[in-house]
C-alpha cells in the first residue's frame, strides 16, 4: 500500500437524504442541527414515514471523517479511511465510493453484520438534521484498522462523532500513540453539538493531551467550552491546540495560531443543504495545510469548497467539480 498524507478514522455510512418541512421535525421529536443515534427498528420506521411523507433526494456514501477524506483525497491528496463496514451491499456500495475518490481502504474494514445509515433531514432553511443507526460501524475497533500507512503519513484525522464507542476510542487512542510516535500531526473536529452535550467525556479522551488542529463551529465551540463569547471560547480551545479553526456559518471562520488570529470572510451562495459542509471545510483545509499554504489562504480553499458542497444537495462535490474548483483558486491567486 503506497504512502498517504492523510490516515483517518472515522464512521461508515450511507446517507439517504430528504427533504422535509419544520413541522416533521418537530413532530417526530428531533432536535434540529444535530445528529441523534437511533436502532434499526426505529430507523426503518422513520425512513418508512420519509417515504410516505416527505421528498426523497437520493443515497450517497456519507460519514463525517469520509466526507474529509474524499475532499482531501480530489483536490489532489493521498488517503487512507480507516472504517467499518458489513458484508452487505450498502457495504460494498460505500467502500467503491471511497476507491473511486482514490481513497485508499483496506478490506480488514469489511465484517459481518449491517452497514449503518444515516437519514439526513434537511429543513427549508438548509439546515441538516440527523438520524443515525450506525450498525457496525458502532462496534468499529482496531482490530478493523490497518495502521501501517499511518506510520508514514503526514496527517492522523480523527472524528468526534467516534466519541460514542468505547471500542472506537481505543482505536483513536492506538492510532495517537503511532503517530506521536512517527511525527505524523494529529487533527481532530468536534463533529457535532449533541456530540459536545450528550459525550463530552469521549470526546475529551479523543482530544486526551492535545492535537495539532482543532476544528469545530460556533455553536460547538461555545457548547465545548461552556462559554458565552467565541473570543472566550477561543482562548480555551488554544490550549488543546497548536491551530484552531471555528467556522462560523455564512461569515466565514474563525482561525487561530500561538502567533495570530484573524477572521476569513465567508462565500455568498444560496443554501441548499449544509450536509457535508464542515467536512469539506476540513478535508480542504487539510490539504493547503498539507501543500504549505498559509492559514489565510488554506481557509479561504476551504470556504470555496464547503460553500459549493452547501449549495447542492448531498454531503460530497463529484471529483471533477473539487478539481475544478481548486484549478479556479489558483488561478485567482496567481
Amino acid at each position: 500500500m503506497a504512502t498517504v498524507d492523510l490516515f483517518a478514522i472515522g464512521n461508515a455510512l450511507i446517507d439517504q437524504e430528504f427533504q422535509v418541512s419544520d413541522d416533521f421535525l418537530v413532530q417526530q421529536n428531533l432536535q434540529k442541527g444535530t445528529m441523534q443515534l437511533t436502532d434499526a427498528e426505529t430507523q426503518a420506521n422513520l425512513y418508512n414515514n420519509l417515504i410516505e411523507t416527505q421528498v426523497y433526494k437520493g443515497q450517497a456514501s456519507g460519514g463525517s471523517a469520509a466526507n474529509t477524506t474524499v475532499a482531501f483525497s480530489a483536490l489532489g491528496g493521498t488517503a487512507f479511511y480507516g472504517c467499518r463496514v458489513g458484508h452487505d451491499e450498502l457495504g460494498g456500495i460505500y467502500l467503491a465510493g471511497l476507491n473511486e475518490a482514490k481513497v485508499q481502504t483496506t478490506k480488514k474494514s469489511v465484517s459481518h453484520g449491517v452497514t449503518g445509515t444515516c437519514m439526513v433531514l434537511v429543513s427549508p432553511d438548509s439546515e441538516r438534521t440527523m438520524h443515525t443507526y450506525l450498525g457496525i460501524t458502532a462496534e468499529l475497533s482496531e482490530d478493523q484498522i490497518y495502521f501501517e500507512p499511518l506510520k508514514s503519513a503526514k496527517w492522523l484525522y480523527i472524528e468526534g462523532y467516534l466519541s460514542t464507542s468505547d471500542s472506537a476510542r481505543q482505536a483513536v487512542k492506538q492510532a495517537r500513540k503511532i503517530a506521536r510516535e512517527h511525527g505524523v500531526k494529529i487533527a481532530l473536529t468536534l463533529s457535532d453539538p449533541a456530540m459536545v452535550q450528550y459525550a463530552r467525556q469521549g470526546l475529551d479522551e479523543l482530544l486526551d493531551d492535545g492535537v495539532d488542529l482543532l476544528l469545530c463551529n460556533q455553536q460547538e465551540a461555545l457548547m465545548y467550552t461552556n462559554t458565552e463569547t467565541i473570543e472566550a471560547a477561543l482562548a480555551q480551545l488554544q490550549l488543546k491546540s497548536k491551530y484552531t479553526v471555528i467556522t462560523l456559518s455564512a461569515e466565514g471562520a474563525l482561525i487561530s495560531d500561538s502567533e495570530q488570529t484573524f477572521t476569513v470572510p465567508g462565500r455568498t451562495v444560496t443554501a441548499v443543504d449544509a450536509n457535508g459542509a464542515g467536512d469539506a471545510f476540513a478535508g480542504a483545509f487539510l490539504y493547503a495545510l498539507n501543500t504549505g499554504l498559509s492559514l489565510k489562504t488554506a481557509a479561504e480553499l476551504a470556504i470555496l469548497i464547503s460553500s459549493e458542497v452547501v449549495s447542492q444537495f448531498g454531503p460530497r462535490l463529484s471529483v471533477q467539480h473539487y478539481a475544478e474548483l481548486l484549478n479556479h483558486f489558483q488561478k485567482e491567486c496567481a
